[in-house]
């Protein structure tokens, strides 16, 4: 066991404070009862601080710092692609879409379906997404989660994953997004001391250099094909991140699923006090995403040189990748090591809190009020509160077994998501822009989506993955946009209406936006 008596005294201090702070925050005021607008959305009254740092610590999970270290070790810093377009989407979301979501006042994203395409299309997407969340999302972070604590506990598999579902489950259910998004303030915190702390270490521990700062020269010197940011196809990666595509092609198209169309991700921003309290939380995780690849792909990248000089072991790294956080962790002096096995923890059970809500948001809004509809704001929280108990139970039982087969986490979260990622921004891109798109040329592009990744998988398997995404949105787009136009115009009061939604945005945001802009486009030139 790597964890000393002064590790687990802040372990559980931290465990400690966090119900505390999730109890406290999450108590109404006498008489009374939380409502589905306190329980699903936090009463639509979150601060910009608080949707940003809930965003990115809902973001931040096992798959980024345990997939993404791994992937550092395996491929280099070209995995901070996912990270550093991310910031640019945000801007772009916030600008453009927000919007249009807080004029209409909706839960979810299958409501904004619903009122756009029809109850088929809602129906579809939430199942889609239920499932989605529950298969892929909570058991990635579950599984890779589970690795990290076993590296420093010496616990089973299944009783690490039990734990955190449980410690998730104690403080999240109860309170709802509220509870959540607050918390997620110190999670955030925690998170990023305890990350640089890890990269402060893994770099001063480099044999030839001098302190922290000498380690990352050393690193970039002696590492050069583990800093481009653009690779060759002669690059044995190149499937994974195949060069300029990564730029140019499907990239951006997950990029969009997830952070402008993904309930669990922008249900923090439908919970804003107003749209420029919303922006300006999304303008500040953009600046959070750019400081994310220095605090979980550049210790990946150490990794190599540490097991190359011996300090880690390099054939069970070359085994396993998602095993270098967990590995670089018991490097770090005690007390210190329960710190940043804090932040993990963080990060873990924060994503696991924000995907069981958001499940428990879509099922219980757009599926169950459906089949059981005008029953009290109690019975719909107290259904909630279920689902999501019942959700991460599933993905206790599913973890293992689905997981264990695959070689790298954070890209079994970008295959699997893929599938659908097409079809998602193109309905909702054309229900935005497109007045003429109907309900046929939905699902077109919802069912579309899906059949052609599964065509070009099995019948063109040697093109990337990033490759093929791109592909399939061009032919289901035009698809969408074909057959819309050869059925029934959509009824006039489906159409989204911009005449009366203002898009403009303050002096901050903007100053934000050129900020984020930037920096992004000095990383790349120094990085290509």
């Amino acid at each position: 066991m790597a964890l000393e008596t002064i590790d687990v005294i802040i372990i559980a201090l931290y465990a400690l404070a966090l119900l505390v702070i999730a109890l406290m925050v999450s108590r109404e005021p006498k008489g009374h009862k939380k409502d589905t607008e306190d329980y699903f959305l936090a009463g639509r009254a979150l601060p910009w601080w608080a949707i940003g740092a809930s965003l990115i610590a809902a973001n931040i999970s096992a798959e980024q710092i345990i997939g993404q270290s791994g992937q550092g070790f395996a491929i280099g810093i070209a995995i901070a692609a996912y990270e550093w377009q991310a910031a640019i989407v945000l801007i772009i979301v916030a600008k453009y879409l927000l919007p249009v979501f807080l004029k209409r006042k909706i839960y979810t994203m299958p409501q904004f379906l619903e009122q756009r395409y029809g109850n088929g299309v809602k129906t579809l997407m939430s199942v889609y997404w239920v499932a989605l969340y529950i298969a892929i999302n909570l058991t990635t972070v579950l599984w890779l989660g589970g690795l990290a604590v076993v590296s420093l506990t010496g616990w089973s598999i299944i009783g690490a994953m039990a734990a955190l579902a449980a410690f998730a489950a104690l403080y999240s259910i109860y309170g709802g997004l509220k509870a959540v998004a607050l918390t997620d303030i110190i999670q955030v915190i925690i998170l990023v001391i305890g990350g640089l702390a890890i990269t402060w270490i893994a770099l001063d521990r480099l044999d030839g250099a001098d302190g922290a700062i000498a380690g990352f020269s050393l690193l970039m010197q002696e590492m050069p094909g583990h800093f481009e940011m653009i690779f060759d196809q002669s690059n044995s990666s190149y499937d994974d991140l195949p060069g300029i595509w990564t730029l140019l092609g499907g990239l951006w198209v997950l990029h969009f699923s997830y952070w402008g169309f993904n309930q669990y991700i922008i249900q923090r921003a439908l919970g804003a006090e107003n749209l420029g309290e919303a922006q300006k939380g999304l303008a500040f995780a953009a600046l959070l995403k750019i400081l994310v690849p220095f605090i979980v792909v550049v210790p990946g990248i150490a990794a190599v040189m540490l097991a190359s000089q011996g300090a880690l072991d390099g054939q069970a790294l070359a085994d396993r990748s998602d095993r270098t956080y967990g590995e670089l962790m018991t490097m770090a002096p005690a007390g210190l090591r329960g710190l940043i096995f804090a932040a993990l923890i963080a990060a873990i059970v924060s994503s696991l809190a924000s995907m069981m809500n958001s499940i428990s948001t879509i099922f219980t809004m757009d599926l169950y009020r459906a089949w059981k509809p005008q029953r009290s704001d109690t019975h719909y929280v107290t259904v909630g509160r279920i689902t999501a108990f019942v959700a991460m139970a599933m993905a206790l039982w599913l973890a293992q077994p689905f997981q264990s087969g695959f070689e790298s986490g954070f890209q079994t979260v970008q295959e699997y998501s893929g599938f659908i990622a097409p079809g998602v921004v193109i309905v909702f891109l054309l229900g935005f822009f497109d007045k003429r798109a109907n309900t046929a040329g939905a699902f077109t592009a919802l069912i579309g989506s899906v059949l052609v990744n599964l065509a070009m998988k099995f019948g063109a398997p040697d093109v990337p993955f990033i490759i093929r995404i791109w592909g399939v949105f061009v032919v289901a787009i035009i698809a969408a946009i074909a057959v819309s136009r050869m059925t029934a115009k959509p009824d006039e009061e489906r159409t989204v209406t911009l005449e009366d939604i203002a898009f403009a945005t303050t002096p901050l945001f903007n100053a934000l936006s050129i900020l984020v802009a930037a920096i992004l486009i000095g990383l790349y030139a120094w990085l290509w």
